[in-house]
C-alpha cells in the first residue's frame, strides 16, 4: 500500500470516528419532552368534615357613598335608567354587616391537594358594573366572562402574582376564558373603556372561600379536621385591608368565626 492510498485511509477513519462522536453527542444532550400529570386530589373522609361559619360587622361611621358618573357613555347611562349608581366599595347592609368579604382558608390546608372545579366562575359585565364584585376561583379553574351590555367592554385584570392579560369584548361577542397559574389575593380587574368598573377575583389552591352577602354572613364547608388560619379581605371605603384569625375543627365540627372592619382611614 503506497503513501497516497494510507493518507487515504487514514482520513476515513477520521471521518468515521468524527461522525460516531458527534451522533453520541446529539444522543446524549437531547432531553426527553417534559409530561404533564393531572393533579390527584387528596382523599378526605367526607363523614369526618365540618365548617367555619361568621359574619362580617362593621363598626363605625359608614363610608359616605361615592356617585358613580357615566356620563361618558350613553349605553351605561340609559342600563340603569336614569338612576344614580353608587361604587360597591362604600356599600355596608342595612343590619350593619359588610358585603363583598372575601373569606378563605389562608393555611392549614397545605397537606391536601384539589383539582381544580371544571364548572368556570361567571363574572358578568351589566349596566357597565361588574357582577359579581368580588369573586374567587382555584388555581387553575376557568374565569368566564361575558357581558351582557350593548356596549365595548375592555376586561383587564392587574395582577402581581399571575400573567397580566387586557382583552376587548364588543356586544355579543364570545365570552373570555381565561385562568390564574398561581395563587393571589387580590386582583384588582378594571374596564379600560369604563374607569369606574371595578372587581376583585381571589385565586386560591384549595375550595375553601366564601364571599359575603347582603346579610353579611359566610359559610366555609367540607373542612377536614384541623388547625386552620382564616382571612377576611374587604376593601369598604376603597382601600383593601384584612383580617386574619385562628380556629381549630374537630371531626363534624362547626366553629363560628366573625370579623370586624372600620373605614380604612
Amino acid at each position: 500500500m503506497n503513501k497516497r492510498h494510507l493518507l487515504a485511509l487514514a482520513f476515513v477513519v477520521s471521518l468515521a470516528l468524527f461522525l460516531i462522536a458527534c451522533s453520541k453527542k446529539e444522543e446524549t444532550t437531547e432531553q426527553p419532552a417534559e409530561t404533564t400529570t393531572a393533579v390527584q386530589p387528596t382523599p378526605i373522609d367526607q363523614s369526618t368534615v365540618g365548617e367555619v361559619t361568621g359574619k362580617v360587622s362593621f363598626d363605625g361611621t359608614k363610608p359616605k357613598p361615592h356617585q358613580i358618573m357615566m356620563d361618558q357613555d350613553p349605553a351605561c347611562v340609559k342600563a340603569h335608567g336614569g338612576k344614580p349608581v353608587y361604587a360597591e366599595d362604600d356599600e355596608v347592609n342595612g343590619n350593619g354587616t359588610l358585603p363583598n368579604v372575601f373569606v378563605y382558608v389562608k393555611s392549614g390546608a397545605e397537606n391536601y391537594t384539589f383539582a381544580a372545579p371544571s364548572d368556570p366562575v361567571v363574572l358578568d359585565q351589566k349596566g357597565c358594573m361588574y357582577d359579581p364584585h368580588v369573586l374567587g376561583v382555584m388555581v387553575d379553574q376557568t374565569l368566564k366572562v361575558v357581558s351582557s351590555d350593548p356596549t365595548t367592554h375592555n376586561i383587564h385584570p392587574m395582577p402581581k402574582d399571575n400573567r397580566e392579560w387586557n382583552m376587548s369584548q364588543p356586544p355579543g361577542a364570545a365570552p373570555i376564558e381565561q385562568k390564574f397559574a398561581r395563587p393571589e389575593i387580590m386582583i384588582p380587574v378594571k374596564c379600560n373603556q369604563h374607569p369606574w368598573m371595578r372587581a376583585y377575583v381571589g385565586v386560591v389552591k384549595n375550595p375553601f372561600f366564601s364571599v359575603t352577602g347582603s346579610d353579611g354572613t359566610f359559610s366555609i364547608k367540607g373542612l377536614p379536621p384541623g388547625t386552620y388560619t382564616v382571612e377576611a379581605w374587604t376593601a369598604v371605603g376603597g382601600t383593601p385591608q384584612t383580617q386574619d384569625q385562628t380556629v381549630t375543627i374537630g371531626p363534624k365540627e362547626s366553629k363560628t368565626v366573625d370579623f370586624s372592619f372600620k373605614a380604612a382611614s
